[in-house]
This record gives C-alpha cells, sequence and structure tokens, in this order.
C-alpha cells in the first residue's frame, strides 16, 4: 500500500502485554488476527495523516489508546481513547511520540528507548534511492522550512549513544533489503538543512 507500519511486542511489569502499533497496517483479517495471537495493541502511535485511514474499525477490534498529534486529531471525529499531546508525549515503559511538523501538521516521530534506540521516523525522514535517510520534499509536504528545522531539532537531540536505528513509514525498497536504516545517528547528522533549504520538489 506503499506504507510501513510497525508492531513492537512488549509486556508491563505484571507481565501483560503492552504491545504498540505505529501507523496503520493493512485491514486484512490474516493480520489482524497474527495482531490478536500476540496480545493485540494497547498503544498505537499515527505518525501522519496518511496512516489515520482505518482508524475507526481497528481501533474498535484493539480498545487500545490512539496516540495523535492535536492538530490532526480532527482527522478521527468520535474516536474514544484518542489521545492528543502537543510537543511530545511518553507512553509504555520505553517510547515517546515527538512532534515533528512539516510533511504534515501533526507530523510525528516515536522513539523506542531500546536496542540501543531506534527512531521511527513516519514520513519526516524517508530513505532516498541511495539508500540514505533524509527529508524529502514532496508536492503535498505542508511547510518544507519548518521540517527542516525539526531535522535540526532531532540532530541536537539525540547522541549516538541513543540512536541506533531508523525505521521509515515508507520507501523502505530503497533499503535494498534491509529492514531498517543501520547508523542512524551518523546518517541523521549527516543531513545538511542549509543545503537541503532549496531543494527541488519531488513528484
Amino acid at each position: 500500500m506503499g506504507g510501513t507500519a510497525y508492531f513492537i511486542v512488549e509486556k508491563d511489569s505484571t507481565g501483560s502485554p503492552a504491545n504498540l502499533l505505529i501507523d496503520a497496517p493493512a485491514n486484512d483479517p490474516a493480520l489482524l488476527q497474527f495482531i490478536a495471537d500476540r496480545g493485540g495493541v494497547r498503544h498505537w502511535a499515527i505518525t501522519h495523516r496518511g496512516a489515520s485511514g482505518a482508524a475507526k474499525s481497528l481501533q474498535a477490534a484493539w480498545q487500545c489508546d490512539v496516540l495523535v498529534q492535536e492538530q490532526e486529531a480532527y482527522l478521527l471525529p468520535g474516536l474514544p481513547q484518542l489521545v492528543t499531546y502537543q510537543d511530545h508525549h511518553a507512553f509504555g515503559s520505553h517510547s515517546e511520540i515527538l512532534w515533528t511538523p512539516g510533511y504534515s501538521p501533526g507530523s510525528a516521530c516515536v522513539y523506542l528507548a531500546q536496542h540501543g534506540g531506534v527512531l521511527f521516523t513516519g514520513r519526516h525522514l524517508l530513505p532516498n534511492r541511495e539508500g540514505q535517510l533524509q527529508p524529502l520534499r514532496f508536492s503535498k509536504t505542508f511547510h518544507w522550512p519548518r521540517q527542516l528545522r525539526q531535522v535540526e531539532r532531532l540532530q541536537t537531540r539525540f547522541t549516538a549513544d541513543i540512536l541506533a536505528y531508523a525505521c521509515p513509514a515508507a520507501n523502505t525498497g530503497f533499503l535494498r533489503g534491509q529492514r531498517l536504516v543501520q547508523a542512524a545517528y551518523p546518517q541523521l547528522q549527516a543531513i545538511d538543512t542549509a543545503q537541503l533549504k532549496d531543494h527541488p520538489v519531488l513528484l
């Protein structure tokens, strides 16, 4: 469907399932059963407006919290257990969602402080044709200068000790068989936002 969702299997301090879903998988019975067999979903983080398509039916099946930045909450009217946030929101024992506007008004990244640190970049940072993590400017990009400022914010937020991997929500074919971006911290630091300021729009 042109996008990638992530399902993280976790348990809370009592041993109960505390699974995290990032973005929306296909509304497929076999896939939904796969998730149900592993304890369902407790937290569902939506990183951009394009990932909220089947939210109502999926949330009804899982009865989970749905985390969305407040500017895009209007896309999910009447959804129960909707958790909105302004700048960031910590949830679970190792997870935080960060507002990174630019691609869309409520675009966000999810940080998991395990395995050396994993940043789920949504559509904020994607692999380019060379497989390098970059902000990409599309015709539907909401605000390019703001997106670049958010890249700079991530560059100052993370260090090599707490960011090992990145998992983008699209363009994963450019990773050429890899399931994630390795060496995410040096790739993040290598992004030259000044050079990208006048980057042409991609169709």
